[in-house]
């Protein structure tokens, strides 16, 4: 049953910041300038995985299997993802004893710094095996960079909001993942379209790596001006920021539950559903449908930007109905629609080419068989990613809302930003790696087999799975909290 009335709390009123009585203007400048830097850091963490398939023989080594060359580029986009959780706990709590401001500071100058540095490596030819090892490491100082980021922003804009408000100004932050893949794509299809194929895939890729270091420092002025969080600065000022918020996140029982709630019945499957409805179709239209990359990239860039006004209205529409209907929605859906929307895609690209059969002309002379390539319906397959990326929108919109309303400000920004980057980044960002590697697996199998006979889409079955145990937990456990008033000491009841 909803729970529309706050739960129980122990406050201190003194470090009380009232939410309600900020001014329009600064929360719209505070959401300006925390989504502006997270865009770009999720531009920076994008553009790798976007060009797996080209950096792969680069970086990698140019006479491996194609195959083994593009499983190793996602191998290391997922070992970015591997060390978000490490990153969260770091910065999350350095957020949480320091402050929010100067810790997503730090977070945006490194996640830059190591994409720009990308665009300058040596390829495998030229420097062997340091070439995918320097590789390895600016990912993982992405992932910990990355781990910082979203629960700065999140904690940040929702610290700032009114309580019944928080789904609705906090919905923008959730619009910058988005909104960095598409920058991400469109600046590659741009790239590409100017320089042409050959050029790019020789040294044109490196373009928009370096185009990360002028988004830097545009980002990093924009940030430069903003002030602490007044919530936090109260709680500081009288001493009661937590002097262990790794200890008190997870000592803690109360609040490891509730870590654990957030972990399996909310994030790992929004995670899975962000990552396969967004990512994967991507690289599902490109290394397995074999759509030209600006068909996809439009398909792509199109289904996004008109899905990304519902995570607005999801957001405000939980502050209203309350997070956990909509969240389990999404989930739901995703569930048990994914698996037929990438069969609707694959129907919607037609076949790579069909065979005219050979012929006798007019004149009795033999006309030879040809090969005609299709032209796929791009409004069915936008249609069709536009479902996925609805469903994203339902899961995604209220998160942030609810995972800040559930952890008292002392250790909300570590707390919320474990689960968050466990769930996105392990069970999520590795979807592309297992749905590809499960895919090229049945591939392989004997002819006639059902594995053979669905290779292209058996990899769903690992998000499809996640997303439904996380459904179940999620119905079990999840309570429906909204508008609660952020107080320090606030603890919600198990």
């Amino acid at each position: 049953m909803e729970q529309s009335l706050n739960p129980p709390y122990v406050a201190d009123t003194a470090v009380a910041h009232d939410n309600n009585t900020t001014s329009t203007s600064t929360i719209w400048k505070v959401i300006t300038a925390s989504s502006v830097g997270t865009v770009i850091e999720w531009y920076d963490f994008y553009i790798f995985g976007s060009l797996a398939a080209i950096i792969g023989p680069v970086l990698f080594g140019s006479k491996g299997k194609i195959e083994d060359t593009l499983l190793g580029a996602l191998a290391v986009f997922g070992a970015g993802f591997v060390v978000r959780p490490f990153g969260a706990m770091f910065f999350g709590r350095l957020g949480d004893m320091i402050g929010r401001k100067y810790t997503f500071l730090v977070t945006l100058l490194i996640m830059g710094g190591a994409t720009f540095i990308t665009g300058l490596i040596p390829s495998y030819d030229k420097i062997g095996l340091a070439a995918p090892a320097i590789v390895v490491v600016l990912r993982l100082l992405q992932g910990l960079a990355l781990g910082g980021e979203y629960g700065g922003a999140a904690t940040y804009v929702a610290e700032y909001a009114p309580d019944a408000k928080r789904g609705y100004f906090t919905s923008f932050i959730q619009i910058t993942a988005t909104g960095g893949l598409i920058l991400s794509i469109s600046v590659i299809l741009i790239t590409r379209k100017l320089m042409g194929e050959d050029a790019f895939k020789e040294w044109g890729w490196r373009i928009p790596f370096l185009l990360s270091g002028f988004l830097l420092v545009a980002s990093y002025y924009i940030r430069r001006q903003l002030h602490e969080s007044p919530l936090f600065a109260k709680a500081k000022a009288t001493g009661t920021t937590s002097k262990s918020p790794l200890r008190d996140s997870f000592m803690n029982p109360v609040n490891r539950r509730l870590v654990l709630i957030a972990l399996f019945g909310v994030t790992m499957g929004q995670g899975v559903i962000f990552y396969t409805s967004q990512f994967q179709a991507f690289t599902f239209m490109n290394a397995t449908l074999k759509l030209d990359i600006v068909n996809s990239s439009i398909v792509m860039v199109v289904a996004m930007l008109l899905g990304t006004p519902l995570f607005v209205y999801f957001g405000s529409l939980s502050d209203r109905i309350g997070r956990k209907r909509i969240i389990m929605t999404g989930m739901i859906c995703g569930a048990l629609f994914t698996v037929p929307l990438f069969y609707g895609l694959k129907a919607f690209a037609g076949p790579l080419s069909e065979i005219t059969p050979a012929t006798v002309d007019a004149a009795g002379k033999a006309v030879p068989a040809v090969m005609k390539a299709l032209t796929p319906n791009i409004p069915g397959m936008i249609a069709m990613v536009f479902c996925l990326v609805t469903f994203v929108t339902m899961v995604y919109g209220p998160i942030a809302a609810y995972l800040v309303e559930l952890f008292p400000t002392s250790v909300r920004y570590t707390s919320l930003s474990v689960p968050y980057h466990i769930g996105n980044g392990v069970f999520g960002g590795f979807v592309p790696l297992i749905a590809t590697s499960i895919g090229v697996w049945a591939a392989a199998q004997p002819a006639g087999t059902f594995a053979k006979e669905h290779s292209s889409l058996l990899g769903l079955v690992y998000p499809v799975t996640i997303a439904l145990i996380c459904f179940i937990i999620g119905m079990a456990l999840m309570k429906d909290v909204r508008n609660v008033k952020l107080i320090d000491e606030q603890q919600p009841a198990a």
